[in-house]
């Protein structure tokens, strides 16, 4: 095993093994720990009590983070050339059609944060699910990224709209925002984002939904907290 850094090891201290704290304290516990020179991510990590095996206990959903995640998001619109306009006034970074489909199938391009289609575009995009689907960029009518109202969806994403879905190991991961928020904002994020979580439970999925859940910066040490 590799040895860890001085830094991690200070953070190590910070954490008693197998306590679970409060999300109030963990918040704290994060801000007291060193940190690297740029603004650390806050990751939250939910353990699932689902089979993500089976197709009828799938979790998926996306929620708007009332204070943001503290990063602009690059929105990627694929719509008709008439509404192309619009999309842009509204403050797509990226709008267009085939071209956007050709850009990302043979450049490998994904310069983008957030994907948006028009239903009669996803005849097109549907060829990018490869690609899109497993970085969890895929438009879809169920996390209001397939629409006709293409304003309103690209405002909740310049808002903080984030997409969530289950991992192979049954895992939610997502990103509440920066080290450098208030310890306020954090945990207002995280428990708007609770509310999210439980409103997409699966009816398959019998007692608690989640198992366990971890709070972290992104190069700090994991805390059990109590959900």
């Amino acid at each position: 095993m590799g040895k860890h850094s001085k830094r991690y090891l200070e953070c190590r201290k910070l954490v008693e093994r197998g306590k679970e704290y409060s999300l109030q304290e963990a918040i704290e516990i994060l801000k007291k720990m060193p940190h690297p020179k740029f603004d650390e991510t806050v990751e939250l990590s939910c353990k699932l009590n689902v089979d993500p095996k089976k197709s009828d206990q799938v979790v998926r959903g996306s929620v708007v983070l009332p204070h943001g995640r503290g990063k602009v998001v690059r929105v990627l619109v694929f719509c008709e050339a008439e509404k192309e306009e619009e999309a842009r006034q509204q403050g797509a970074d990226f709008v267009g059609g085939q071209e956007l489909v050709d850009k990302i199938l043979k450049e490998g391009w994904l310069d983008f944060d957030c994907c948006i289609s028009t239903p009669s575009m996803m005849r097109l995009v549907s060829k990018l699910g490869r690609i899109l689907g497993p970085r969890g960029l895929m438009p879809s009518p169920k996390t209001g990224t397939v629409t006709t109202n293409i304003s309103y969806a690209i405002k909740e994403a310049k808002r903080g709209k984030v997409d969530f879905r289950m991992d192979k190991t049954g895992c939610v991961h997502l990103g509440v925002g920066k080290i450098s928020f208030p310890p306020e904002a954090i945990l207002e994020n995280i428990r708007t984002f609770k509310e999210a979580l439980n409103a997409a439970k699966p009816q398959a999925c019998k007692g608690e939904l989640v198992k366990s859940v971890y709070l972290s910066s992104s190069m700090g040490v994991g805390i059990k907290v109590r959900w």
